[in-house]
């Protein structure tokens, strides 16, 4: 399965809104899990089997909670059994797909 969430604290009491040290904290153990993955500006996207991949997630929001009273998690899974190596593939089928028009 596919994951892409965001999670971001509130009510962090930073007068700049900043949540980058909430956000590098749950970066981390998405980086340490060794579950393929990958950030963006907006999303980190994250690929394994489904009780890994939650276990990443519920983890991730946890250290993120240690930055504010409160917690924000969106997150869309795509869930095709059988599938492996998608974070990488989807793309390359959509580069591919560019390429052809």
């Amino acid at each position: 399965m596919l994951v892409a969430f965001s999670v971001a604290p509130s009510g962090t009491g930073r007068a700049d809104g900043s949540v980058h040290d909430a956000v590098a904290a749950a970066v981390k153990i998405v980086r340490e899990s060794g579950l393929p993955n990958r950030t963006t500006s907006m999303f980190t996207e994250l690929e394994g089997e489904w009780d890994d991949v939650f276990d990443v997630v519920r983890r991730a929001t946890e250290a993120v909670g240690e930055y504010g009273s409160r917690v924000s998690l969106v997150l869309k899974a795509d869930i095709r059994p059988g599938y492996t190596g998608e974070l990488d593939g989807k793309l390359e089928r959509l580069e591919g797909a560019l390429g052809d028009t």
